[in-house]
């Protein structure tokens, strides 16, 4: 079960929602943390692809790895978040079709670190369900007038 959902109407449909969310070098645009992110094998959205992000809050800066863990056109997109070999997040976002012709995102977040992490990374970032319910907030919405603005 996710830690954190939130979801928001998009004047677009199911599939084309999918096609901007999963081409993952997006993220940068709508995401306040995410400042990059690169394709390590290829930059094919699929199951098992994988890619490096680049983040930032404030002054810090980080890097983590991802691996695509399910890729479903027009229904669901969901990538793993790791930092060397420890779990660090999953992130999921889901599209309904709303019967007027877009869709409904939900965009979710399960936090995988280990206790001892989220313990040490809470004193160094801060409270990370706060600031990641923040800038789901924010990504859904920058997705939201991304889209509709070339509808």
């Amino acid at each position: 079960m996710a830690d954190l959902s939130e979801s928001i109407g998009v004047a677009a449909s199911p599939l084309a929602v999918y096609g901007q969310v999963s081409e993952l070098s997006r993220m940068a645009e709508w995401s306040p943390e995410c400042t990059r992110v690169r394709w390590s094998t290829g930059g094919t959205p699929g199951v098992g692809s994988r890619f490096i992000g680049y983040n930032r809050a404030g002054v810090l800066r980080w890097v983590t790895q991802g691996e695509v863990v399910e890729a479903v056109p027009g229904e669901r997109f969901g990538f793993r978040i790791t930092f060397g070999p420890v779990p660090i997040a999953l992130w999921t976002y889901e599209f309904a079709p709303d019967g007027a012709g877009g869709c409904t995102v939900t965009e979710s977040w399960t936090d995988r670190r280990p206790a001892a992490l989220r313990t040490a990374s809470g004193w160094i970032f801060g409270d990370r369900a706060k600031i990641n319910g923040y800038g789901i907030h924010k990504t859904l919405g920058r997705l939201k007038v991304s889209l509709e603005s070339v509808s």
